[in-house]
């Protein structure tokens, strides 16, 4: 059994403490299976995982009945990030799991538990129905469903970045990114169908259950093409096995850590606030139909999808830095002026332009992130480590963030309340991406 690395070795550069490669030829049928496999078990993860924030005004009449519509959606949206305190936990044993067990194995318990927690709501009866049964069943609902998305990113990280020849390292993790993408559209395009074609009643009484129900349906379909796949070569060649993953991270990688968490957290604001809390403040703040909030989510999560992989690429021929710490200061520059562009013309064709602008920039900013990421640490700790700086970063700065600006908005009056979370977020991350270091083939050229 390996022993921890010595802290001594954390001082080394990025490039030395990147994943080890594996000797094995892979053949592109088998990385292109990986690839695949991954953004559908974790777009089907971050779906169930959003869909509940798109519903939050309905589940929080149904569930958090309280008589005052702000007091039922702050404790609607406050449910939402319960989810998060279970994420660090998920990180830390899922991660852990994979870092000892395999990536496969882990991968395979995390959409097993996410489709747990979404078949929870589905069928959860309401307030009406069961009394205060009912919200704490909510509540075990958004505890599973954040232990499983614990654990997600980091073992989708490490499968990938392990899969990944060495130059192409930034183009297979932002199959990530984009398969989070494709969750807000298939999220978004679900919110479209149902608000359009149900009347108010029906949707308030059945029709918001149907994205529940479909991640219901679709849960074990990605359990099974996970179930099937083949354990990564690096894992299965990999004698060292770190004695405590977690000791080794904090001991080893205390420089590591920090950077990834100044990183994650515009990310995680980027995605909790400019994607998935836009239905709800296009409603709440802009007074547009809910289903013009819905279509642009769709183009935001589009843009992502195709521009991700896009900028991956990019990443691997000019670097991460430079992409990472321009799109930070461009979200930094432009989160203002977004806000009160929506606000001085709110409707469906300032909401796209909205979407369309910050789609490009979060995919720009996300493309390069995880490679930036898997390059910090070994083999033997790397699903850990991620885990453990991205689930952080996640609960605190994400979590409970369209709490937050709900509350903000509410107490002082203004609107622009998101606009300046994004602004503190950006400044914090953008200090973060200077930390990063390119691989060692962009060092030598």
């Amino acid at each position: 059994m390996h022993n921890s690395a010595t802290p001594t070795s954390a001082t080394a550069t990025y490039s030395s403490t990147a994943p080890a490669r594996s000797a094995a030829v892979i053949a592109p049928a088998q990385r292109r299976r990986a690839i695949i496999a991954t953004v559908i078990g974790n777009g089907l993860e971050w779906f169930d995982f959003t869909v509940y924030s798109f519903f939050a005004i309905i589940i929080a009449k149904l569930f958090f009945p309280t008589g005052n519509d702000l007091s039922s959606l702050l404790l609607a949206v406050a449910t939402f990030g319960v989810g998060f305190f279970m994420r660090p936990v998920g990180g830390i044993v899922l991660g852990i799991y994979a870092d000892r067990v395999g990536r496969k194995a882990a991968l395979s318990m995390t959409i097993l538990l996410m489709a747990l927690g979404t078949t929870l709501i589905g069928i959860a009866p309401t307030y009406e129905q069961m009394g205060i049964f009912a919200p704490l069943l909510i509540v075990v609902a958004r505890l599973l469903q954040g232990f499983s998305a614990g654990g997600e990113m980091g073992g989708a990280t490490a499968f990938l970045t392990e899969y990944a020849p060495e130059r192409e390292r930034a183009y297979y993790s932002s199959w990530i990114q984009a398969s989070i993408g494709v969750a807000v559209l298939l999220g978004a395009a679900v919110g479209t169908f149902v608000t359009r074609s149900l009347s108010p009643e029906a949707l308030n009484s059945w029709g918001w259950r149907l994205p529940f129900l479909l991640g219901i349906v679709i849960g074990p379909v990605g359990y099974y093409i996970r179930h099937h796949l083949d354990e990564t070569p690096t894992f299965r060649e990999t004698d060292e096995r770190a004695d405590s993953p977690l000791k080794e991270v904090f001991q080893a990688y205390p420089r590591e850590t920090l950077a990834s968490f100044s990183m994650v957290i515009l990310w995680t604001v980027c995605t909790y606030v400019l994607l998935f809390y836009m239905p709800t403040y296009a409603v709440k703040v802009l007074n547009v139909p809910q289903s013009d909030g819905f279509v642009a989510g769709m183009v935001g999560g589009c843009t992502i999808m195709l521009f991700a992989p896009l900028v991956g690429r990019l990443a691997d021929r000019i670097g991460r830095r430079a992409l990472l710490s321009g799109s930070a200061l461009l979200i930094l520059v432009l989160a203002w002026p977004m806000f009160a562009y929506i606000n001085h013309v709110p409707g469906l064709s300032s909401l796209l332009v909205f979407q369309l602008v910050f789609g490009i920039l979060i995919a720009a900013y996300t493309g390069p992130i995880l490679a930036a990421f898997s390059e910090l640490f070994p083999a033997r700790v790397l699903s850990t480590g991620l885990s453990v700086a991205y689930n952080f970063a996640v609960t605190i700065f994400g979590g409970f963030a369209s709490f937050i600006i709900t509350w903000l908005i509410a107490t002082t009056g203004s609107s622009m309340a998101p606009a300046i979370y994004v602004m503190i977020a950006a400044a914090i991350s953008l200090a973060g991406t200077r930390l990063v270091r390119e691989p060692a083939y962009l060092q030598q050229r």
